[in-house]
């Protein structure tokens, strides 16, 4: 009888699981409204706080004290810090967020311009760090405590310590400008086909994917170490399974949910650390424009950078948690 049946008093007890996927990402979606309210704040706060005059720096030394009053008049920045912050919270909410002061040009138009390279320079080194961390990781766990273990780990803390600026000019000089296989710098010119440009991102990729590839093999190893163990592991073994499909059908598949968890935040951290690399190898994304706004104070730019990455980690991360439940069933909300 179906209320006398196990199974269907929990079915009742239980809502459905779409219900409660819908409800979780209700409050994920009411959490992700307020991490951003307090990243506009916090971004608003930290840039107002920094030294220098917007206006004195656009205008240069030659400029009279009646322009710059004049300019900073335009900007806003005369009003008081309260007139300014409800100002920049009420057009951040309808999704503008300002002018460039150097490039007169909307924020989010100068941001979409500058998003290309950086976008495909994080997707290509997170691929290189996967391919590479991955079967390296594996491996690793499989032949524990042997030489190549050993070897593995220890070039993880090898690629994990040495500065990625490092990594691009030693690689910059030698596969570059000595043998000539990619080039050099740039993002190719204006008229610059697509494989082309890409072709620019290839050597940069790999200096971040193999900096970037330690900690995903760390995790990689350390995972399957914990499901190696399983009892479920040595059933399927002693059924006569392959090793091969041992390790790829019931280890990795249980071990998935670490991997996916670092994978996403590196490529987070890809989008918003890979300022260092687009100086060294000139490529015109968003991390050679912060780093030119902050040098220029070109405030709206500034803020509107921190909460574009801002809004990346939290998209992210809701991507990461609904990716579990597509890899592991036994993951409910």
């Amino acid at each position: 009888h179906p209320a006398r049946c196990p199974r269907h008093r929990i079915r009742a007890a239980n809502p459905l699981g779409g219900n409660m996927l819908a409800r979780y990402i209700v409050r994920r979606l009411i959490g992700m409204v307020i991490v951003v309210l307090l990243v506009l704040t916090i971004a608003f706060v930290i840039v107002r706080l920094a030294p220098g005059d917007p206006a004195a720096l656009l205008l240069g030394p030659d400029a009279t004290p009646a322009d710059a009053e004049a300019l900073r008049e335009k900007l806003g920045l005369n009003s008081s810090i309260v007139v300014q912050y409800l100002s920049f919270m009420f057009n951040a909410v309808r999704g503008d967020l300002g002018t460039s002061i150097f490039f007169n040009q909307p924020v989010t138009q100068v941001l979409a311009d500058r998003a290309e390279p950086t976008a495909f320079l994080a997707l290509f080194s997170l691929i290189f760090a996967v391919v590479i961390a991955t079967p390296i990781g594996l491996y690793a766990a499989y032949r524990r405590g042997s030489f190549l273990d050993q070897a593995s780990i220890t070039l993880a803390m090898l690629a994990a310590s040495l500065p990625s600026f490092w990594t691009g000019l030693l690689m910059q000089r030698y596969f570059a400008t000595d043998l000539g296989w990619f080039p050099a710098s740039g993002y190719g010119g204006p008229d610059a086909s697509f494989l082309e440009r890409m072709q620019h991102l290839l050597l940069p990729s790999l200096v971040l994917g193999i900096v970037n590839s330690a900690l995903i093999l760390r995790f990689t190893r350390a995972s399957m170490l914990d499901v190696l163990g399983e009892d479920y592991v040595r059933t399927a073994r002693s059924k006569g399974m392959t090793e091969m499909r041992v390790i790829l059908r019931h280890a990795l598949k249980n071990a998935a949910i670490p991997i996916i968890t670092v994978v996403g935040l590196t490529f987070a951290l890809l989008v918003s650390g890979a300022v260092v690399t687009e100086r060294v190898f000139n490529i015109p994304g968003m991390g050679n424009l912060v780093v030119n706004a902050v040098l220029r104070r070109d405030y709206p730019v500034i803020q509107g950078t921190l909460i574009v990455v801002a809004m990346l980690y939290v998209l992210v991360n809701l991507a990461v948690d609904l990716l579990y439940l597509v890899v592991d069933k036994r993951v409910k909300y």
